[in-house]
């Protein structure tokens, strides 16, 4: 099975402190283990380094702009990084208008485009109900993961 990994899970991956990255971190190496796909798409890789090279006081990580690189360029080496195509923005427009997406949720709505666009049917993700509008698509979280597993 072909999976996407939200932003938020690849951030997760990168705070040993955080509550949620002992999850994260179980959930992705037990889908990998069982040799599934799993994608990243452009969207995370700009949301990623704005979070990695944000202050830290402004919910950042505070990161010089190499190490941010340098965790990018991790992050793409262990996980497939789908590129972005023309369809996507005319996907995305149509989401927004179809599920009357405001705000920031526009960002979720175009992972749920390119996810069309490249036929993966599943999202891993903390936030499962940011994108529980979009049919088509499963939702699932690290916790769920791991409890389907036991």
């Amino acid at each position: 099975m072909s999976t996407l990994l939200d932003t938020n899970v690849l951030t997760r991956l990168l705070q040993p402190d955080h509550p949620h990255h002992a999850h994260a971190r179980d959930a992705v190496k037990l889908l990998l283990d069982r040799g599934e796909d799993l994608y990243i798409v452009p969207q995370n890789v700009y949301e990623f380094w704005v979070v990695a090279t944000r202050p830290a006081g402004e919910n950042g990580f505070g990161m010089p702009a190499a190490q941010a690189r340098d965790e990018l360029a991790q992050l793409k080496r262990l996980f497939t990084l789908l590129r972005d195509e023309r369809g996507i923005l005319q996907q995305w427009e149509r989401l927004v208008v179809d599920h009357d997406v405001k705000g920031k949720t526009a960002h979720d709505a175009r992972l749920v485009a390119a996810m069309e666009r490249h036929g993966v049917r599943r999202l891993l993700t903390f936030n499962a109900d940011h994108f529980a509008r979009f049919r088509g698509i499963t939702v699932v979280t690290p916790g769920g993961v791991l409890q389907a597993a036991r």
